[in-house]
């Protein structure tokens, strides 16, 4: 299935998160639909947040820089808007890790908050709410589909899977239009690769754009799967359009399984440079989840959805534009 650009051109949208990673791809996809597109993004310096993620589009935009938990702000947003995409939140497992107070207070706390302002202010309105695979914890079985028990292994995934299940209630109890994504290891242009806060790709890929070594750790046997950016977008936006995506949980998945071994070699393979084993840290080792892959069954015969972009062309793209602009990302 497509995204229909009638569903829309001339509509009314808000982007939680909007200036970070997903959010601001899903922005310029947005705009090329002819959509009304406000964002809302906190900046702060530990998220992913980066002015430059939405340059060239800003004129066609409307951008407020808050805080989720801002109800004065959000709620003059949420006025008359069609849809909302709801990417705000903290997603560093490590940062969850040192912090927990305040994981819980955005990724739970505040999803509560906006979503008592969707039902007091816009009932109408859509939401599709970006989750984690990191609900799952530990796989007992691979792929992992939607019944698989939810055992997180870090205070970031308790807070998420909180997150997730206010919506869902909203939806049965309250009767707005909620929508879950559980996506697995989302990378592509505009992503946080300074460091590896949000996500280890970003700073392998980080390494291999300055021609510094990438850090496997442990064996590298460990097997994930990886979706590019726009087909995220994608998911999204097919979410918002299908009546029978309310109320409902969908996993988002690869098609390419690899293990974090080859996929460093693949990332040397197309820029070069150089790659070792390390031990994990402890840090680490302890929230680590083994091998993962998502069972997308339910978003294929549901939304029409599957991943298009294979994992060689995606990172040669990503590649290419972090070689080009890496002075705003760095």
């Amino acid at each position: 299935m497509t995204v229909d650009p009638r569903a829309f051109a001339g509509r009314r949208v808000l982007v939680t998160g909007g200036l970070g990673f997903i959010g601001s791809n899903l922005v310029r996809r947005l705009v090329d639909l002819q959509a009304e597109v406000a964002v809302l993004d906190c900046l702060a310096p530990e998220f992913g947040g980066n002015r430059f993620n939405l340059s060239g589009v800003e004129p066609q935009i409307q951008i407020a820089v808050g805080d989720l938990r801002d109800e004065s702000l959000l709620a003059a947003l949420l006025d008359r808007r069609d849809y909302l995409f709801n990417l705000a939140g903290q997603s560093s497992h490590e940062g969850s890790m040192q912090d927990a107070y305040t994981d819980l207070e955005i990724n739970a706390a505040g999803q509560l908050a906006l979503l008592r302002l969707c039902r007091e202010k816009n009932p109408a309105i859509r939401i599709v709410y970006a989750g984690t695979r990191q609900v799952y914890g530990r796989p007992r079985y691979l792929p992992v589909d939607e019944n698989h028990p939810l055992e997180p292994v870090d205070y970031n995934g308790v807070s998420k899977m909180a997150g997730e299940w206010y919506h869902l209630l909203s939806h049965r109890m309250d009767g707005l239009w909620t929508t879950n994504l559980r996506m697995t290891n989302v990378y592509g242009p505009r992503m946080r690769i300074r460091d590896a806060r949000q996500m280890f790709m970003g700073w392998w890929l980080h390494q291999a754009v300055v021609g510094g070594e990438i850090p496997v750790f442990g064996t590298g046997q460990q097997i994930r799967d990886f979706n590019y950016v726009d087909d995220v977008v994608e998911a999204l936006l097919l979410s918002v359009t299908e009546p029978s995506a309310a109320g409902q949980v969908f996993n988002l998945g690869g098609d390419e399984p690899v293990s974090l071994l080859d996929l460093a070699r693949l990332i040397v393979e197309l820029n070069g440079g150089s790659y070792r084993l390390v031990d994990f840290p402890a840090e680490r080792a302890r929230i680590d989840i083994g091998d993962y892959t998502g069972d997308y069954t339910r978003a294929r015969m549901q939304l029409g959805w599957r991943p298009k972009v294979p994992l060689r062309d995606g990172l040669e793209r990503t590649l290419a534009f972090y070689r080009k602009y890496k002075e705003h990302y760095f």
